[in-house]
């Protein structure tokens, strides 16, 4: 729509998860380095929180991509599923041919031939596990059990899982407790800073081609920066919305008239009530500041 207006190749503020796009920056960047290290010391289960909005299917995709060749890895974005439906979907994940129903123990022996055969021919096989916070609880143990599955000298099957803070309220459940103690490393994802957020916005901008200076005015990047709390989808939300704005209006920069349209009309980053009411009270305590003084010299 606004792309060759403003002299773009593409939207800079999709939410879809497009690693090209991925920023490079802080904690994301920190948090790849930490689960890249604990898949090469081939550990079993490694764990990633974050808020919703705060990039983990984003970095959960960025990491399928940069492992090296010698990872096999599957992918379940939805583990809402039975403990059949998990051996099922890892099955057909690994390449097994699920053309036919197979009982329990058959479906397990076959995950565990093929898992044999890919370390044999010197793979490591990484299974990441998007949304874990919706897994019920037989499902998370059908998973340990899937865990078990190890030589003398290493496991036959990793597992990474991304889940939104709910996750570790699952994993102090009593019926999970053997999970969670084979958790070894973990990571929370936090919002972006406001620094990180005007390096965010570069930073896409650059990915879609934008040559121009600084599209953002410093008011329109501070109303965002406390509407979106940081939160990665709500700043592309509102940014694309505030460049639509822009556009609408024939300007060739967002300004915080366009910025506050755009958080006016998302539902979840209306501009924090607490700001509005810091300001009331600087106001009333002003006012009775006065009053006292007023009141005091009258007295006298």
């Amino acid at each position: 729509m606004y792309q060759e207006y403003f002299g773009l190749t593409e939207a800079p503020f999709s939410i879809t998860p497009d690693t090209s796009y991925f920023y490079q920056h802080g904690h994301y960047s920190e948090a790849l380095n930490t689960l890249l290290v604990a898949l090469r010391a081939g550990e079993g289960f490694i764990k990633v929180t974050g808020e919703v909005g705060t990039g983990k299917t984003m970095l959960c995709r960025m990491l399928l991509n940069t492992v090296e060749d010698r990872f096999v890895t599957a992918y379940i974005p939805n583990p809402m599923l039975t403990p059949y439906g998990l051996q099922s979907a890892v099955a057909d994940e690994l390449g097994l041919d699920m053309s036919r129903h197979y009982g329990h123990h058959q479906l397990l022996k076959m995950i565990s031939n093929r898992l044999i055969e890919l370390t044999n021919d010197g793979k490591n096989v990484v299974l990441c596990i998007d949304e874990a916070q919706a897994m019920p609880v037989e499902t998370m143990e059908a998973l340990r059990l899937l865990t078990n599955l190890e030589t003398e000298k290493q496991k036959l099957l990793q597992v990474v899982l991304f889940g939104q803070p709910e996750l570790d309220e699952r994993l102090n459940e009593k019926e999970v407790r053997q999970l969670k103690q084979r958790i070894t490393f973990s990571y929370q994802l936090k919002p972006i800073d406001r620094e990180g957020m005007e390096l965010y916005l570069t930073h896409r901008l650059n990915v879609a081609g934008y040559k121009g200076g600084n599209l953002f005015e410093i008011n329109a990047m501070g109303s965002l920066f406390k509407a979106s709390r940081g939160i990665p989808r709500l700043i592309n939300i509102l940014s694309h919305k505030s460049m639509m704005s822009a556009y609408g209006q024939g300007t060739k920069y967002v300004n915080n008239n366009n910025m506050r349209a755009a958080i006016k009309d998302t539902e979840d980053a209306q501009l924090r009530s607490s700001d509005n009411k810091k300001f009331i009270w600087v106001i009333v305590a002003a006012s009775l500041f006065v009053v006292s003084i007023a009141t005091y010299f009258y007295a006298k």
